[in-house]
């Protein structure tokens, strides 16, 4: 079935009703009508199997067949902090890491990064492609793209978290494996701009807490290290076996 996303005010009406863009992807790029089943998601985990009832000018109306908690989430939950990239490469990491299921994505600061993000219309897109991609993904939840922060914050909100890792291709043995403990809740993964880190900088994460991990022999581009951190992580919680 089609997935569609409602805000949470509107999600738990019955009918449902839906406006705005995603109605308009209903009515006049699938052109559904009355009796067409979907699927409808309040991006915060709840989904419902439901059928248009009626279309009312540029509002659908969905009769609710079943409520439920969407089973697409992780229970790892994963913050990626990126050390920003240059364009377009930010796009994809936000998508990719969407589809394999972050919850939160956090751009950051570090001394080597060449681009910025340095408007709040470039996070609202950044947000858009996230909703875009867990749209696609069928993912019941829309991860936060959050507003960039300097490492240091970046390293205050890893406190908050259960763990934090740090790959570094200067590590030679820190296993991921061994650096994830069996049932952790939440995890951070910071992840170095196309110069990657400064000495300082993981010598000050490792204060920190910050656990520095390796990631194979061979030197990962940015826009792939995190992906791959975060898709090896959740296998190893379990997620994807």
């Amino acid at each position: 079935m089609a997935n569609f996303f409602v805000d949470k005010e509107a999600f738990y009406r019955d009918p449902i009703v839906v406006d705005g863009e995603e109605a308009n992807h209903m009515i006049k790029v699938l052109r559904m009508k009355a009796g067409d089943c979907l699927t409808l998601f309040d991006g915060e985990g709840s989904c419902a199997d439901g059928e248009i009832e009626s279309i009312e000018g540029k509002s659908v109306l969905v009769k609710v067949i079943k409520r439920y908690a969407s089973e697409t989430e992780p229970k790892l939950k994963i913050t990626l902090f990126q050390g920003i990239p240059k364009n377009p490469k930010m796009d994809m990491i936000i998508q990719k890491a969407t589809e394999l299921g972050v919850t939160r994505i956090v751009p950051v600061n570090t001394k080597r990064i060449v681009a910025k993000i340095d408007k709040e219309a470039k996070i609202e897109r950044l947000q858009r492609i996230a909703f875009e991609a867990a749209k696609q993904c069928g993912r019941a939840y829309v991860p936060e793209v959050h507003s960039p922060v300097s490492f240091g914050k970046a390293l205050e909100m890893m406190r908050e978290l259960n763990c934090a890792i740090i790959p570094y291709e200067c590590e030679k043995d820190g296993k991921l494996a061994d650096c994830i403990p069996e049932g952790i809740e939440t995890l951070g993964i910071i992840i170095g701009p196309e110069g990657g880190f400064e000495a300082a900088e993981v010598e000050k994460a490792e204060e920190a807490g910050v656990k520095r991990v390796t990631l194979g022999k061979r030197i990962l581009r940015t826009e792939t290290a995190g992906l791959i951190a975060s898709a090896l992580c959740l296998y190893i919680a379990g997620d994807m076996n």
